[in-house]
């Protein structure tokens, strides 16, 4: 089982030709109400890429919280450790642009009482063969999570968006961190992503770093350096690419798969997810990944 200690967000999508710049309005072509966050979207990427899943989160007492849950449960996943607390729920605006571009704001509501996981929250993850984990919620949440799971033996992987400094106890449960080219030289200083895989490893134990189109590097203490070229493909939203990665890494790794092996399934599934509109609508189902491998 993977379960997934994070956010969950209704998006407000708006297509835009172009993003408008500081004082600018422009007329989009398209609005979208959709459930996503980074926690919600992976573990949505996760059970449909084929793990079993349980989400720890929370929502609120609005409509916003209520279609939320119904998403993830119609995804298949445990949602039993989703808590519905007093206020709104967290939302993300989003502008997508015709490049399949995007900028993003997120109001964490709901998210942002959870100030740690709660005792069924640790059952839950004893129980794990993986943790995924993103900074959409409170440090103190994360790293508590982080540590729960370090002790059960499970796998901490860890989405480190959005990049803020990082403390060493988090660090120090990771197994692997997966963060896009932006956030590896926000934590390390380091332009280069080859030098900021190295310098991540000082810290944890294996490293991927995404890249966008020119595919991801991989590294690991022993030694081990792969770089894997992305699928091409002709972008339209590329919302939920990173999140769709990491939840269908977790799954190829929770399967026994080599490095080489789970990282070429992540980025199938990446990149069947940027050649659809939305965020937790464009992840694609493991039929649909196993026949694009």
């Amino acid at each position: 089982m993977i379960s997934v200690f994070g956010s969950a967000n209704i998006d407000l999508v708006a297509y835009v030709a172009q993003a408008p710049k500081r004082g600018e309005t422009v007329t989009g072509r398209a609005f979208r109400t959709v459930p996503g966050g980074k926690g919600a979207n992976q573990a949505i990427a996760a059970a449909r890429a084929g793990a079993e899943v349980a989400f720890l989160g929370a929502v609120g007492d609005d409509s916003f919280g209520a279609e939320i849950r119904d998403t993830l449960a119609g995804a298949g996943m445990d949602v039993t450790g989703l808590r519905r607390v007093k206020g709104p729920s967290g939302i993300a605006h989003i502008v997508v642009d015709d490049e399949g571009g995007n900028s993003i704001i997120v109001v964490p509501g709901a998210n942002g009482t959870i100030t740690g996981p709660s005792g069924d929250d640790l059952a839950v993850i004893a129980r794990s063969q993986a943790l995924l984990l993103q900074l959409e919620l409170p440090m103190q949440a994360v790293v508590g999570a982080a540590e729960a799971a370090r002790v059960a033996g499970a796998q901490v992987i860890l989405t480190p968006a959005p990049a803020r400094p990082l403390p060493d106890e988090l660090l120090e449960a990771v197994t692997l961190i997966v963060p896009n080219e932006h956030e590896a030289a926000a934590l390390t200083g380091a332009a280069d992503s080859g030098t900021a895989l190295d310098e991540l490893l000082k810290k944890v134990p294996e490293v991927v770093i995404t890249l966008g189109s020119e595919g991801a590097l991989y590294g690991s203490r022993s030694g081990e350096r792969l770089r894997v070229p992305a699928v091409p493909v002709n972008a339209v939203d590329t919302t939920a690419a990173g999140d769709t990665f990491v939840g269908a890494l977790a799954v190829a790794r929770a399967e026994g798969r080599a490095p080489a092996e789970a990282l070429h399934f992540a980025s199938v599934a990446a990149a069947l997810s940027v050649q659809r509109e939305g965020a937790s609508t464009s992840m694609p189902t493991r039929e649909e990944i196993d026949a694009a491998l």
